[in-house]
């Protein structure tokens, strides 16, 4: 039986706006808080900005996903936590991107594996995991969690969080503390573009 908690929609319009041009380094430049590090995109170049909506699965078991997918709206990232030792099978792949791609969601999160590799870069969904594998999840029904609190990579992550992804890395941040990150950003951006235009 899976635990599946109401989705959180804890990022409004206007702070995914805020973000559309702010890069990931930009961030970083700014805070530590919320850096997830350790998981890579399966292929550049990537933006992935959206609602956190989160998944715990058990040991062996990636059926949590699918009623993760169903609770998911246009614009939510699926941010998956693995079973302790889990983190070398794939509970993700081509059939369930394409689920993903007609629910619109905005990508992926996996602290773990990824396979169908050549099928998910063709289809050029953003996906951020540790690595590619051929060993993957069952579905067992054994339990899972959908929109609890989880861990990835060190970070916890609340359903409604705003996740932030590019090519140089991947953020989860609060949306509370979000709102003034993001204005520092746009204003370092604004400052550099300017040092740029006169360094050419």
């Amino acid at each position: 039986m899976h635990d599946i908690q109401p989705r959180i929609q804890g990022v409004w319009p206007g702070l995914r706006e805020l973000y559309e041009g702010i890069e990931a380094s930009t961030i970083g430049h700014l805070c530590e808080a919320g850096y997830v590090h350790g998981l890579q995109p399966l292929a550049r170049p990537i933006r992935l900005l959206g609602n956190a909506v989160t998944v715990k699965l058990p040991a062996v078991d990636g059926s949590a996903i699918r009623p993760a997918l169903i609770a998911s709206q246009p614009g939510d990232v699926l941010v998956i936590e693995m079973a302790d030792g889990d983190q070398h099978r794939a509970c993700w792949g081509e059939l369930r991107t394409l689920a993903a791609m007609k629910k619109q969601l905005a990508g992926v999160v996996i602290a773990g594996c990824v396979t169908d590799v050549r099928a998910l870069s063709a289809l050029g969904f953003p996906v951020f995991s540790r690595a590619v594998s051929a060993l993957t999840t069952r579905a067992l029904d054994s339990g899972g969690a959908v929109n609890v609190p989880v861990t990835i990579a060190g970070v916890q992550v609340r359903p409604g969080d705003l996740v932030v992804g590019d090519e140089d890395g991947l953020f989860i941040l609060d949306p509370a503390s979000a709102l003034e990150i993001g204005k520092q950003a746009h204003a370092k951006q604004r400052d550099e573009a300017a040092r740029r235009q006169q360094l050419r």
